[in-house]
């Protein structure tokens, strides 16, 4: 490497998929100027001999698996600005010789494991501007602060001690500060006051307290940060500060968007000021000793959308302020003595996604609008005193996946429409009056992972429907009037007698601790016999009659040649054959109320044949130019390929005048309607599901095939979803077979614009590259929920360059809020699937992944992704 190449300056090899060691060689290019090696599988030890390149001026290592200790040659690149060694494994100290390197605007050294004190001389750095060693594992004080310059300072989870230099004001550019998660103590000094470019204070998860020189116990540091007239973030959680909240909170900046004082042991009441910080997005008080009414003056904060004020002592006996807040997304009030009712208005916050009022004194019964909350995730209203009955209304609630209602008075039977929600994870409606039976339509709930019944007064027997809940992982009905047989199969072979205790009658296995069910064996084989007697004469009896019928219909039919014939093509591989006038009985004339969607060269319809399944029926177009060769296309392509992610084809129809297609029917519709509709919510890790099945059907049909198939209009819309929410790719009309592996070809038959891989759309060419590409931007969409034809983007802006230019410090702002709202850890594996979308959409070809590594890379994201996922109902999100 730079062996002849002396004058190069620069070098950017960022984001490729280079391991091993980065050579030595690299000095040879004595004047270069940048060196860009990050997003890489590189590992082994940082050369000494990088300490050469005088020249250097950006030096940028991160996002590697380097190991070993910053050598102390560094300090002979004192042309250098800017240094990234972030997101690494390098161990060690921090070598004080980094201070030579006068010219330094930018050091990161974040995410490795440093170990010792930060060496007194760096903070002699005039120049630096950007400072961030958080997540290492220093420790230490902090020496008085120079850095006249410093505008960003991040030091968060290291061990760092002892208190906060009032000296940090000499940092009067200072925008960022984060300390969190540290151990400094001591009192925060007031000298942030004087900080008045200030945007960013981040303090929490530390032992900082109040400054009890004052006799109030005030907060008396919030009276200087109202200087601070740019600070848009305040986080002082976790700390034990020990006071009252000011009146002069009402002082601080118009911009703060966040405030945090989560767990600081904080009492008294919340002063009616706070409603003056009109641009608050977050309030975060939980877990303090707050006491009194929350003041009315919060209907002011009409930009809110996350409350947080659980675990307090709060109380009121209305709720009608939060029905001003209009853009609220979170609400959490539980854990405190608030009465009353649930206000009716509440059904108006449409905006609703979490709402959390468990554990008060709640009266009454759930107000009918909240089962008009369409969007609403999470229903907690547990341990309350509410009353009244649970309407089939219920259902509306499409995007919930956890319902807790638990601990109330609820009475009345469990409605059937709970069946219809199919994004439910958790019901939870143990203590309480209900009666009735248990309905067998919670069978089709599928995503139910938590069903808790006990403690009421249900009857009947336990359907055995429930064992289709394969996700069900914790059962109980106990303590009810249940009777009968217990279910044995699927999720019921892991439960145990804890589940069923205390019941009227219940039979089964031993393992249950109950009786065992009378038997029936001799009884059941004289039914079978006689079923299998009838079932045979029945059989026998239909068959003549059906031959008799079809060779009336056939000597009918031979005499009237005007009828247009029918037949199925014989190159889709089925042995059954619909007719035309069997598909248009199915689809009631192809009735509109039937029609699923409307394609460019055909639509599909919903059908239901004589022996009660339901189809897909795609009929052709075939005025549309190019629909002969669509249909032909996927007969071709459809005649052999066997694959649990592809759409299956039952049969097909096809004359001259008449074309479709029969296929498997998917219940629960497109990727593209789960991503857009308000009535659906996909979590992040049946997102990451869906990609790896579509990503296996791509994969086949690239390799799996004698020849490789390049599907080439790959996107949500032609990704169907069945029972399980398992994805099957659909839609073969615009497909190309290609000679071998790499192979490329022409074409002029463009698929969906947003979606075109750059050769695609320019030249007509295609190979399997087009479809990861297509696949890329899938990616970016399914997680961002934004299209790549969103009327925000134009010539100057795609969804593309949108989330390139997000990464990695502001991809928060990018992805789907809904998915971070739970789990904000889930943002790193968030960020590695949007890397390696932008892998798949290089504009060269050579340079994207093949899909066999594609697939691959979403397998390893998701065994990193299964650790945030197993953890049963998530808790409220912490701010």
């Amino acid at each position: 490497m730079c062996q002849h190449l002396q004058r190069l300056k620069w070098i950017d090899l960022s984001g490729n998929k280079l391991n091993g060691q980065i050579p030595s060689s690299t000095h040879n290019c004595s004047q270069l100027q940048l060196l860009d090696l990050s997003s890489n599988y590189f590992t082994g030890f940082i050369p000494k001999k990088i300490g050469t390149l005088k020249a250097l001026e950006r030096l940028y290592l991160s996002w590697n698996s380097l190991e070993g200790e910053i050598s102390k040659e560094m300090a002979n690149l004192t042309m250098l600005k800017e240094l990234d060694v972030g997101y690494n494994s390098i161990t060690g100290a921090i070598p004080q010789e980094i201070s030579k390197l006068r010219n330094l605007e930018r050091l990161y050294l974040l995410v490795n494991n440093l170990t010792g004190f930060i060496p007194m001389q760096i903070f002699n750095l005039s120049q630096i501007r950007i400072f961030s060693l958080s997540r290492n594992k220093l420790s230490g004080n902090l020496p008085r602060m120079g850095f006249p310059n410093l505008e960003e300072l991040y030091l968060a989870e290291n061990n760092f001690w002892g208190p906060i230099p009032d000296s940090i004001s000499n940092c009067s550019k200072l925008k960022i500060i984060e300390f969190a998660y540290n151990n400094f103590a001591g009192s925060i000094p007031n000298s942030f006051g004087d900080l008045r470019l200030l945007e960013i204070l981040s303090l929490g998860a530390n032992n900082l307290t109040s400054d009890y020189s004052s006799s109030s116990s005030e907060l008396s540091w919030i009276n200087s940060l109202a200087n601070c007239k740019h600070l848009r973030i305040l986080i002082v959680s976790e700390n034990p500060l020990n006071g009252f909240l000011p009146n002069s909170i009402g002082n601080l900046s118009t911009s703060l968007q966040q405030l945090s004082a989560y767990n600081c042991h904080l009492r008294g009441s919340i002063p009616d000021e706070i409603g003056n910080l009109s641009s608050l997005i977050i309030l975060s008080l939980f877990t303090n000793q707050l006491s009194g009414m929350p003041p009315i003056t919060m209907k002011n904060l009409e930009n809110l959308q996350g409350l947080d004020l659980h675990d307090n002592k709060l109380s009121k006996n209305s709720l009608d302020y939060l029905c001003v807040l209009q853009n609220l997304a979170e609400i959490y009030l539980g854990a405190n003595q608030i009465s009353g009712s649930i206000p009716a208005c509440i059904g108006n916050v449409t905006s609703l996604r979490y709402l959390y009022l468990d554990s008060n004194a709640l009266s009454s019964s759930v107000p009918t609008t909240v089962w008009n909350l369409k969007d609403l995730l999470v229903l907690n209203l547990s341990s309350n005193s509410l009353r009244g009955s649970l309407p089939p209304e219920i259902r509306n609630l499409k995007a919930a996946i956890s319902i807790d209602l638990s601990i109330n008075e609820i009475s009345g039977g469990i409605p059937s429409s709970i069946g219809d929600m199919v994004n439910l994870q958790n019901l939870l409606l143990a203590y309480n009056r209900l009666e009735g039976s248990i309905p067998v339509s919670i069978g089709t709930t599928l995503s139910l992972e938590w069903l808790d019944l006990s403690h009421n007064h249900l009857t009947g027997t336990i359907p055995m429907s429930l064992e289709n809940l394969r996700s069900l992982v914790y059962f109980n009905a106990s303590y009810n009037k249940l009777r009968g047989e217990i279910p044995s199969k699927g999720p019921f072979s892991n439960f145990t007698a804890e589940s069923f205790i205390s019941n009227e009658a219940l039979c089964g296995g031993p393992r249950f601790h109950v009786p065992s069910c009378p038997s029936t064996s001799s009884g059941r084989l004289r039914t079978k016999k006689l079923r299998r007697t009838i079932s045979a004469a029945l059989g026998a009896f239909i068959s003549v009659a059906v031959a008799i019928f079809v060779g009336f219909l056939y000597l009918k039919r031979a005499k009237k040649e005007q009828v247009p014939s029918e037949g199925v093509l014989s190159s889709v591989a089925t042995e059954e054959r619909i007719s035309y006038y069997k598909l248009l009985q199915a689809t009631d004339g192809y009735d509109e109320s039937n029609l699923l969607g409307t394609g460019s060269f055909g639509s599909v319809y919903k059908g239901t044949l004589d022996d009660g399944r339901i189809v897909a029926v795609k009929v052709f177009k075939l005025q549309q130019e190019g629909a002969f060769n669509s249909f032909d296309a996927e007969c071709e392509v459809l005649r052999n390929l066997r694959h649990r992610n592809l759409t299956k084809v039952i049969s097909s129809c096809s004359n001259r005048d008449f074309k479709a297609l029969v296929l498997e029917f998917m219940p629960n519709g497109s990727l593209e309607k789960w991503l857009y509709s308000h009535n659906y919510f996909l979590e992040v890790m049946q997102r990451l599901d869906i990609l790896i099945d579509v990503a296996c059907a791509l994969q086949y049909l690239h390799y799996g095939y004698s020849i490789p198939v390049v599907h080439c209009d790959v996107k949500p819309g032609n990704v169907l979803l069945d029972h399980d929410m398992v994805a099957h790719v659909t839609d073969f009309g615009v497909t190309k077979l290609l000679g071998h592996e790499d192979s490329i070809t022409y074409t002029k038959t463009l698929a969906t614009l947003g979606y075109l891989a750059p050769e695609y759309g320019l030249e007509g060419l295609v190979s399997t590259k087009c479809d990861v590409y297509s696949f890329g931007i899938t990616i970016m969409e399914v997680f961002t929920r934004k299209s790549p034809s969103d009327e925000m983007f134009g010539e100057n802006l795609s969804l593309k360059s949108w989330v390139s230019d997000s990464m990695p410090d502001g991809l928060v702002h990018v992805v789907d809020a809904n998915l971070l709202r739970s789990n904000h850890e889930k943002l790193d594996c968030i960020s590695s699937i949007m890397k390696l979308a932008l892998n798949c959409t290089r504009e060269s070809p050579r340079e994207r992944s093949n899909m066999h590594d594609v697939l691959a890379d979403l397998k390893k994201i998701k065994t990193q992704l299964l650790p945030c996922s197993k953890e049963g109902p998530c808790p409220p999100k912490n701010y």
